[in-house]
């Protein structure tokens, strides 16, 4: 048992260096440069506004055309179709906030890494764009498929027939002829589905585009993008349709939102623009990291001086903890702000307090005159409802946080959510592991604990 546990432990130096490397792949690249290995790509953290800088803009929306009943539902749907045009443009975490003043609603866009506005104001645009398209021949479609792949060829393509849609073509049925989407349930199968009703011109235009496109796809695009691709069944005179499919209650209920949203429409006007530059800036950053890292120091001394080799040991697993969270900050990516770093420091303390809780209880069996091993499997067990109760009540508070509160909380959240998650591996099964593989009967208890005297 103890050989399989140094095997996993090897392991789990091995891929803590590893991913070490993922997270400051200069040190491992200088190495490399002078062994001649392989170089890591460098990849930086995703940094929120407060410490990277970026575009702040405020767009005032126009509800006018809107029953007040659909405002939150109109603002919600317009926030998620801009959080999509961002992320596709690239841009990573943007923030996107509907913010209500009265009877004023309003977009507060947060751009992190965006430095030049007119691109930011490029990115949001205007009213999102809901467009049907009907498929191509098949002609025509290895046609412009034959001519992207030779533009891709080229040095300098061009990117006109690039960014032609090979497969579908535009019609003249769009958003603004679309009255109003909305959620039913098919009453043969009970699932749910999208009805679509169009005013007057529109069910017009597409009584002929659905007689023309009878057993064809006719394809919808929002922002240029396809959004559901039904087939067409009938010719439908009377401005009604239904999209049909496998969805769940949610996807079509946000297919719905989507729709109108591209229909009703929400047009959003700029009121306000502004380049933010890092409020912290390097120096702060490097202070900050500079101050964990002392205070990270002064745990594990104190870890080392009151508990001795479990103290070390428990050290040892914090390390892998630090580094395993960073880890997943890096990966996702998680958007880093002032109050996000506040979060994962928090999530440090925790872990620490797990650690404390195993240890008091192995000593108080100690002190009753216990075996070590025992008394060290049975710290354990004991504290485990505690852990498990303080860590699960930490992690549901940051969750309320994270989908009720500003953006600005929602980083303090997610950080210490992940962190605290973390924490429970390293502290139950890492510093468990790591006494179960090195820990024996012959070593002096006075290594671990001070073991009190019983008084006669």
């Amino acid at each position: 048992m103890k050989s399989r546990n140094l095997v996993i432990i090897v392991s789990l130096f091995v891929a803590t260096l590893v991913l070490a490397a993922f997270i400051y792949p200069q040190g491992w690249n200088r190495l490399a440069t002078s062994f001649h290995l392989f170089k890591i790509p460098s990849r930086n953290f995703s940094l929120g506004l407060d410490l990277s800088g970026g575009t702040l803009l405020t767009y005032d929306a126009d509800l006018k055309n809107i029953k007040p009943a659909d405002y939150a539902t109109a603002m919600s749907g317009l926030r998620d179709v801009l959080e999509q045009r961002v992320n596709y443009m690239g841009v990573k975490e943007p923030r996107i906030e509907v913010n209500k003043s009265g009877n004023h609603w309003r977009l507060i866009v947060e751009l992190a890494g965006v430095k030049d506005i007119k691109q930011a104001i490029k990115m949001i645009g205007e009213t999102p764009y809901l467009e049907f398209k009907e498929a191509r021949a098949e002609a025509k479609t290895k046609e412009i498929l034959k001519m992207q792949e030779e533009e891709k060829k080229k040095s300098n393509p061009d990117k006109t027939i690039l960014s032609l849609d090979p497969y579908f073509k535009a019609t003249n049925l769009t958003g603004k002829y679309l009255e109003r989407a909305m959620v039913s349930f098919d009453p043969n199968t009970s699932l749910p589905v999208v009805d679509l009703q169009f005013n007057a011109e529109g069910t017009r235009i597409f009584a002929a585009l659905t007689k023309k496109n009878i057993n064809k796809p006719l394809a919808i695009y929002l922002d240029g993008r396809p959004i559901s691709i039904p087939i067409v069944r009938e010719e439908i005179p009377s401005g009604k349709a239904q999209i049909s499919g496998k969805f769940t209650l949610k996807e079509a209920r946000q297919l719905s939102e989507r729709l109108n949203q591209g229909a009703l429409p929400v047009p959003i006007k700029l009121v306000s623009q502004q380049s933010v530059g890092a409020i912290l800036g390097q120096e702060s950053i490097a202070k900050i990291v500079q101050a964990a890292w002392w205070g990270f120091l002064a745990i594990m001394i104190f870890m080392i001086l009151v508990y001795r080799l479990p103290g070390f040991l428990a050290s040892l697993s914090l390390i892998i903890y630090v580094v395993l969270s960073l880890s997943i900050f890096k990966a996702l990516p998680v958007t880093l702000t002032l109050a996000g770093i506040t979060g994962f420091i928090l999530s440090v303390g925790t872990a620490v307090d797990a650690n404390i809780l195993i240890f008091e209880y192995s000593k108080e069996e100690v002190n009753k005159g216990k075996s070590l091993r025992l008394s060290l499997e049975d710290g354990f067990h004991r504290s485990w409802p505690a852990i498990r109760d303080s860590n699960i009540s930490t992690i549901i508070s940051a969750i309320i946080l994270y989908y009720f509160s500003s953006s600005m909380i929602r980083g303090f959240a997610l950080t210490l959510a992940i962190g605290v998650g973390v924490s429970l591996i390293t502290a139950l099964y890492i510093t468990h592991l790591f006494l179960a593989a090195l820990i024996t009967e012959k070593m002096p208890i006075s290594f671990f604990f001070n073991r009190k005297k019983n008084n006669l």
